[in-house]
């Protein structure tokens, strides 16, 4: 439920802060005085564009903030969680700020908010009724629509819809694939012949490194072996070899070491020395033994080299990048082939399908059961309109071909008068007709709506006398089980409200304000009687004010 609403700078309205209560609340005034400034508020609160020329005239920015209690709405607490948005337990608190360049910045329970979260929060907490409802009533996509919203199925709908589009996305790719299997027999033979070419030269990982140091060292074994023996050599065979003169040395301070014990350490660190030089001889002897002056193998690792040079010439890449260019093309291999694989895509383009028909199917299956019940309530509101014979149906055809939106059309036929039959609604409903049907729709949906505020913005446009008592009733009754706004130019429904707003504008320092003002009984009284007599106000009038409030106060 709303809870409370604050309006600053906004078109032009300087500040209003409005508490709202349970029920049936009304909101009057004359013409252009900004009633419906208040639901532009709550629009553009919960998601609706934003331009910089709803900036009131001389402020920097507008600001718009709501209050919403949703003690017994545990799916908004739940989406609030999930999208790290939660607040205060039962309490929703929105806010959203505009700028004269138009930017504007929006918050959920003071943390910053997407323009599509707002949306997504407002369809939970409000459900708004334009005067203009009846407009789009004609239009086959407004009329699914609301017969979706009333079977409970908009989100099935929407996957019956995204099924659709895989669907086509499947059956293109199997057509594509059929057509391009045809022109691609060229490329496939070329990629199959290089990876085959590239396959048979046998290539190894890091293979170009190690053919580099298996050349470098058979390439200059001779140059070793000298190296490594003449190291030997230096260090413990030729006369005056480095051990040698080391043990000399290490025999002689050990003489000494008894006269001056400082001599200890040094010799320690001469005994590593002999130790260490004497593992850098045995490891010198291994590694000349080990390398093998073999013509043959630096033959064969030339040959190597060559064949991976020459190969990576021909198809312009280092001679390491030959591996890399091998996967690339198996890659690409790989993609025709799944891109022209007509069997697996058939079989996809199948899979796709059913699980549209399943969907769909579920669909109509809800349509059908809805259709017949909001056929019958609908016929019943619009009896109660003064159209007392009027019928109305929801006809739904199966379509040649399933469709993005499930597999029948949806029309709404109606026949105004006894003994006509039912036709299209655009082809035999005059305005007032519209408006009526219009109304009629709107308040067996609410019925069912999950929303806990509904607001009804002149959805009375074009409607008077008995049956603007009966429109007043209805809406009445709706807030016995929600809380319901309404804006409105008829007494007969404005004296149903169990609380009443009074919107007016006037000038000041200059400037147009808009103010919103709760009536109490003796203001409503001369409220309704403007309505019912125009500026002058007379006993007539507001006897007859009172009189109608009193007998709406005594209606349930």
């Amino acid at each position: 439920m709303l809870l409370s609403l604050l309006v600053k700078d906004f078109v032009i309205v300087d500040s209003i802060a409005l508490d709202f209560s349970p029920g049936f609340t009304v909101l009057t005034g004359e013409t252009g005085a900004g009633k419906s400034i208040l639901l532009d508020a709550l629009g553009l609160l919960l998601g609706d564009r934003a331009e910089g020329s709803l900036v009131r005239e001389g402020a920097e920015r507008a600001e718009i903030s709501a209050e919403f209690d949703s003690r017994q709405r545990p799916e908004i607490k739940a989406w609030l969680q999930e999208n790290a948005l939660s607040g205060d337990d039962d309490i929703v608190l929105i806010r959203r700020v505009l700028d004269k360049s138009g930017r504007s910045r929006s918050f959920i329970n003071g943390q910053p908010a997407t323009l599509a979260q707002l949306k997504l929060l407002g369809e939970f907490l409000v459900d708004i009724h334009g005067q203009h409802a009846h407009q789009s009533l004609v239009k086959a996509e407004a009329q699914r629509e609301l017969l979706d919203a009333y079977a409970g199925s908009s989100s099935l709908a929407r996957e019956v819809h995204q099924a659709w589009q895989e669907w086509q996305a499947a059956r293109k790719a199997r057509s594509d694939a059929d057509k391009l299997s045809r022109e691609s027999e060229v490329e496939r033979e070329r990629l199959t012949w290089q990876i085959n070419e590239l396959t048979e030269l046998g290539l190894q990982q890091d293979e170009w490194a190690g053919l580099n140091q298996s050349h470098s060292r058979l390439a200059n074994a001779a140059e070793l072996v000298q190296s490594a023996q003449y190291a030997v050599d230096t260090l413990s065979e030729m006369e005056g070899n480095c051990l040698s003169v080391l043990t000399q040395v290490q025999s002689r301070l050990s003489k000494l070491a008894n006269l001056d014990p400082r001599l200890a350490d040094t010799l320690s660190l001469l005994d590593s020395v002999d130790a260490e030089l004497r593992e850098v001889v045995y490891s010198l002897r291994d590694y000349a033994s080990d390398i093998d002056e073999d013509p043959g193998q630096l033959q064969q690792v030339e040959s190597r080299i060559d064949s991976l040079m020459s190969m990576a010439r021909k198809y312009r890449v280092q001679p390491q990048e030959l591996p890399l260019k091998l996967a690339d093309w198996q890659a690409q291999l790989a993609a025709l082939e799944a891109s022209t694989d007509s069997e697996a895509l058939a079989l996809a383009e199948t899979a796709s399908l059913s699980r549209y028909r399943t969907l769909a199917e579920a669909l109509s299956g809800k349509r059908r059961q809805a259709a017949s019940e909001l056929s019958a309530r609908i016929s019943k509101e619009m009896q109660q309109l003064a159209m007392s014979s009027a019928r109305f149906a929801i006809e739904l055809a199966a379509l040649a071909e399933p469709g993005a939106h499930g597999l029948e059309s949806i029309e709404y036929l109606v026949a105004a008068n006894a003994g006509t039959s039912l036709r299209p609604l655009a082809k035999v409903a005059s305005g007032g007709e519209l408006s009526r049907i219009s109304l009629a729709m709107q308040v067996v949906i609410s019925q069912v709506a999950s929303v806990p505020t509904l607001i009804f913005d002149e959805v009375d446009v074009g409607i008077g006398g008995r049956v603007a008592e009966v429109i007043g009733h209805m809406l009445k009754q709706l807030g016995q089980r929600y809380q319901v706004l309404c804006i409105t130019h008829l007494p007969q429904v404005a004296s149903c409200g169990e609380q009443h707003w009074q919107v007016s504008k006037r000038e000041e320092k200059k400037r147009v304000v808009s103010r919103i003002t709760p009536l109490d009984a003796e203001q409503r009284v001369l409220e309704i009687a403007r309505m019912l007599g125009g500026a002058e106000l007379t006993q007539t009038t507001r006897q007859h004010a009172a009189e109608m409030l009193e007998m709406n106060r005594a209606t349930p």
